[in-house]
């Protein structure tokens, strides 16, 4: 088992995660305010934006494979370096999905 720290920018909150753990079971460990409601890499809330290092997390389906690349579902990612996350941070398919539900609906011609 290898630990490894977790940083999340502009918190000032670090934390020791091993390669074992999700991030957000740690970070309910250390009492610290990490957003998610689902818990099995579907809705999103907890995703959080890769600034530096890697995770591993296969069972994100809520994301697509690129961008597992640059998102981390800390419900479901496990480290597999030392990162730096950037919290509320939301994969473009999240955004896309809330500015067309946010959208008027196209008038229908009578």
């Amino acid at each position: 088992m290898t630990e490894y720290t977790v940083e999340f920018v502009g918190t000032g909150e670090t934390i020791t995660v091993s390669d074992k753990q999700t991030i957000l079971k740690r970070c309910i460990e250390e009492g610290i305010a990490q957003e998610y409601s689902c818990r099995v890499g579907m809705c999103l809330a907890c995703s959080a934006e890769i600034v530096e290092g890697e995770v591993a997390q296969p069972a994100a389906r809520g994301l697509t494979d690129e961008e597992k690349q640059a998102y981390a579902l800390t419900c479901m990612a496990r480290p597999q370096s030392d990162l730096k996350l950037d919290r509320g941070k939301y994969p473009p398919s999240i955004e896309d999905t809330a500015a067309m539900e946010g959208s008027e609906p196209a008038a229908a011609d009578d």
